[in-house]
């Protein structure tokens, strides 16, 4: 049985592994080379690294028996890309999907990181962006030096912050998870006073944010999710047990 797994997120490694242990052949595909490391190797597992158009999405899933878009729950485009691509190779797609979180009582709720930077232009104090590299461009006109992001340790996510104007001194260049304990000592450190996030759910580190943000008295700028529909992870997991025969 042949999987292909769009993924980049601690559930389709996850996923990817438990399918091999089970006899399966997995291709994953993931966009960088950081993403190459942290989905590790298996034998039966194939690891494809690099952004894909939507051509060669259908290249990668055409012949397989299932494909599963295991990109992360803000990934909009890629998962358009992907649904596109099946469609074209005819090949069957299921979206597994990470479950959404509550909303915390307090938080600042906005649809989009342009929204939240806009609120936040009518603020002064200092904020913690645990959104990402790529959308740091869109809080740049608050100024770099009351930002401070939390990126991973790339040199891309270190040019992000430098063309943002972001200042040495700000830049947390971390790898997670992240407890809340490390979470609060962060805002407590550098005197935070907003911490915007999306919701990455319980995988994503969200709740240990969300609590360390209530634990410290700030503010919890939150992006909501786009919508979709998907399956959890457990569901998905069954699913392609069935289609191998496993009982």
């Amino acid at each position: 049985m042949k999987f292909v797994i769009f993924s980049g997120t601690t559930e389709g490694r996850r996923l990817s592994h438990a399918l091999v242990q089970l006899g399966g052949s997995v291709t994953v595909c993931v966009a960088t080379e950081y993403g190459r490391a942290e989905q590790g190797s298996a034998p039966g597992m194939t690891v494809l690294s690099g952004r894909m158009e939507p051509p060669e999405m259908a290249q990668a899933a055409s012949g397989a028996d299932l494909c599963v878009d295991a990109t992360h729950p803000y990934a909009i485009q890629a998962s358009q890309n992907i649904r596109a691509a099946c469609g074209e190779a005819g090949t069957p797609l299921l979206r597994l999907l990470r479950e959404e979180s509550a909303v915390p009582e307090g938080a600042k709720l906005f649809a989009s990181a342009s929204e939240a930077a806009e609120w936040l232009k009518t603020t002064q104090e200092n904020v913690l962006l645990t959104t990402g590299a790529k959308e740091l461009g869109v809080f740049a006109p608050l100024g770099g030096e009351r930002l401070y992001p939390r990126v991973l340790p790339l040199a891309a996510s270190l040019a992000a912050c430098e063309a943002a104007g972001v200042p040495g001194r700000n830049i947390l260049a971390l790898q997670g998870p992240f407890s809340q304990e490390l979470n609060e000592a962060l805002i407590r450190q550098y005197h935070i006073r907003y911490l915007v996030t999306k919701d990455g759910g319980r995988t994503g580190g969200f709740e240990e944010k969300a609590a360390a943000a209530h634990a410290t008295g700030i503010t919890l700028v939150l992006i909501r999710r786009p919508q979709d529909d998907g399956l959890d992870y457990e569901s998905v997991f069954n699913k392609c047990r069935e289609m191998m025969g496993c009982r």
